[in-house]
């Protein structure tokens, strides 16, 4: 490991219980600044709602540390919007934002449009199929945004048990990203979880990067901000244990392909010669082919586009 995240690994990785819930309001109320909390949400009426409700109720009722909390659905056929709204977030469909751009399937477009519909100076992204969920998640990665004034982007680091197993969790991380990360950016094999989705930054970071629209907008969000921002603007917190649904092999093939193509990009700012992955399941008749594409379209910088500087000038 480089001496350089051997230190970062000392001043930028810290715990929740590092910062008491009154420091960092304490924080926030000095400071003046702004939080938003977006849940991107696709078919998640089973746990969107409990995570709503402990955001609203400790962090928005008892104490006001977030300002707006936002689930942006992205097409859900269930009951996702209306559970998300019963529970007290303000929901907004994905084609409700910026209409004049045709939406495309994938998490990394719902993140970058939810930039449009906020209004915080910080913006917190939660993934809403989290089990057994805590506000720590929230308040914990917040902490360094709001009391570090040279951090920019924080990401949560967590344990992911897998059936039972603690640490077996995060496959695609351990057999893409990190080796991506450690090859190629080795000043980032400090993150403990590179494709967590649970991460805060601040707005004036978020609007200058491009976003990834599918399951790459994680690792191409933590390469872009280091570029940008350098290493010290990069922090982690510890919050304990991350439960919630888990992608069977294929998917997850899929989601190691869409992340190996956004590193790719980064590395040659090129473009992939077969932008697709094919997987095999067995049918009736052998082994049958199933052929999916490969994202290979990213949304350029928020601030580049004319509604958002509109709406910053208003």
């Amino acid at each position: 490991m480089l001496e350089e995240v051997e230190r970062w690994l000392s001043t930028r990785s810290w715990s929740a219980n590092e910062r008491p819930l009154h420091r960092i309001l304490a924080a926030k109320q000095r400071t003046g600044q702004t939080v938003s909390v977006v849940l991107p949400a696709l078919n998640e009426e089973a746990t969107v709602g409990d995570i709503v409700s402990v955001i609203r109720h400790d962090l928005m009722r008892q104490v006001p540390l977030v300002d707006e909390l936002v689930v942006v659905d992205s097409g859900s056929t269930d009951r996702t919007s209306e559970v998300a709204a019963a529970a007290g977030a303000r929901v907004v469909h994905r084609d409700e934002i910026l209409p004049r751009l045709p939406a495309v399937p994938g998490k990394g477009e719902v993140l970058w449009r939810s930039l449009l519909v906020t209004r915080g100076d910080i913006v917190c992204f939660i993934d809403a199929d989290l089990k057994d969920f805590s506000s720590d998640f929230v308040s914990g990665i917040l902490g360094p945004l709001l009391t570090e004034p040279d951090v920019d982007l924080v990401k949560a680091m967590y344990d992911r048990p897998l059936g039972g197993t603690a640490g077996q969790g995060g496959r695609v991380t351990e057999l893409m990203a990190r080796p991506l990360l450690n090859m190629h950016w080795p000043q980032l094999a400090g993150f403990v979880q590179p494709l967590g989705g649970e991460y805060a930054a601040r707005r004036s970071l978020l609007e200058q990067l491009p976003f990834p629209v599918g399951y790459g907008v994680e690792l191409g969000m933590l390469v872009d901000a280091l570029h940008l921002a350098g290493l010290d603007a990069l922090a982690q917190v510890d919050v304990g244990v991350r439960k919630h649904r888990h992608q069977d092999g294929q998917a997850l093939g899929r989601m190691a392909a869409a992340i190996y193509r956004t590193a790719q990009l980064r590395l040659a700012r090129g473009h992939l010669i077969r932008p697709s992955l094919t997987q095999f399941e067995r049918g009736e008749d052998g082994f049958e082919p199933l052929t999916y594409s490969v994202d290979t379209e990213e949304r350029p910088p928020m601030v580049d586009i004319a509604e958002y500087q509109a709406r910053k000038a208003a």
